[in-house]
């Protein structure tokens, strides 16, 4: 078994703002073909902001495909050709106000990996400064300090719903229990 397909033809169905939506023929690896729909994304950076007092800053904004308000670590979206190291410091700038002394990627993950392309890169923040925020036109949202062990327990109370943040979280907490961080 290869667990393989090729890709033959993608027609592109929708080119949005942020995504695109693509309809792709593939073949199997047993020769025969099928179709992927598949949304094709840049994809995007999160960061787990620590202060001194072992408290998280989170974000709470208005989510429109849940129309809610979600808890979530301060994230955004790579512009095109845009480094995940450099977005996370501009996000967390942008959101927060703050900058950082200390920075440390914890890895990537996919959020939808059946039929998005999206990939979602997480970093560890200390060290913070506090500035300014700088909020894009359409963005709007409250920071909120959060202490790391009640964020967590968040998480594992379902309080938390964001897989970013869920994740992040976590890595930072074990990572921090066991003095890698």
């Amino acid at each position: 078994m290869r667990l393989f397909e090729k890709k033959i033809s993608s027609e592109v169905k929708y080119e949005g703002r942020i995504l695109t939506v693509c309809s792709d023929k593939v073949e199997l690896e047993n020769g025969t073909e099928a179709y992927r729909d598949v949304i094709r994304h840049s994809g995007g950076v999160c960061v787990v902001p620590l202060t001194d007092n072992n408290e998280v800053l989170m974000v709470r904004q208005f989510r429109y495909p849940f129309a809610k308000v979600l808890l979530e670590l301060p994230a955004g979206k790579l512009n095109e050709g845009e480094d995940h190291y450099a977005c996370g410091l501009r996000e967390l700038e942008e959101e927060t106000g703050c900058t950082c002394t200390e920075y440390k990627y914890l890895g990537c993950l996919y959020p939808t990996p059946a039929y998005c392309s999206e990939i979602t890169h997480m970093y560890y923040a200390a060290g913070l400064k506090r500035g300014t925020q700088h909020l894009d036109d359409d963005e709007f949202l409250e920071v909120e300090k959060i202490p790391l062990d009640k964020a967590v327990e968040m998480v594992m109370n379902n309080e938390i719903s964001d897989a970013k943040t869920q994740l992040a979280l976590l890595k930072v907490k074990m990572l921090l229990d066991n003095n890698k961080a």
